[in-house]
C-alpha cells in the first residue's frame, strides 16, 4: 500500500488545516486510521494503482487523452464570450442555442458526470503525488 502511505500525510496535515476544532480534527484522524485497514482501503488502493498504471502509460492516446479533455473544457468556458456577444445582438438566437446546450447537457447520464468526476480527480491526486515523490515536473 505504498500510495496510500505516501497521501495518509498530507490527507493529516489538510486536515489540520481545514477542521479547527481539535475535538473533530481528531476524530477525522481516528477515522482515516479506522480505513488504513479496513476493505474500504483496499478498494481505493486498487483504483489508485489503476489510476497510477494508467498514468505511467506508453499509449499515445492515453497520454494525449487528458490534455484533450481539459481543452474540450476551455472550449465550452470560452463559448460564453462568444455568446455574451450574440445576446448582445440577438437574444433569442442566444437563448435558443443555450437552452439547447443546456438540454444536451442534461440528458447525460449521471454516471458519465461521476466518472469525469472521479477520473479528474483521480489524475489530480496523482499527478500531485507524482510531483511529491519527484517523478514528475
Amino acid at each position: 500500500m505504498p500510495i496510500l502511505e505516501a497521501l495518509i500525510g498530507p490527507i493529516t496535515s489538510l486536515i489540520d488545516k481545514v477542521i479547527p476544532d481539535p475535538k473533530a480534527r481528531a476524530e477525522a484522524k481516528l477515522e482515516l486510521l479506522k480505513l488504513q485497514g479496513s476493505q474500504e482501503l483496499e478498494r481505493i488502493e486498487a483504483q489508485l494503482s489503476a489510476i497510477v498504471t494508467e498514468a505511467n502509460s506508453q499509449d499515445p492516446w492515453t497520454s494525449r487523452a487528458r490534455p484533450t479533455f481539459l481543452y474540450v473544457m476551455y472550449a465550452l468556458i470560452l463559448w460564453s464570450l462568444p455568446m455574451g456577444l450574440l445576446s448582445a445582438i440577438d437574444r433569442d438566437t442566444a437563448d435558443a442555442i443555450a437552452s439547447g446546450m443546456t438540454a444536451y447537457l442534461g440528458a447525460l447520464p449521471e454516471p458519465l458526470y461521476a466518472l469525469f468526476g472521479t477520473g479528474y480527480l483521480g489524475y489530480a491526486v496523482m499527478r500531485q503525488w507524482g510531483k511529491v515523490k519527484g517523478t514528475d515536473r
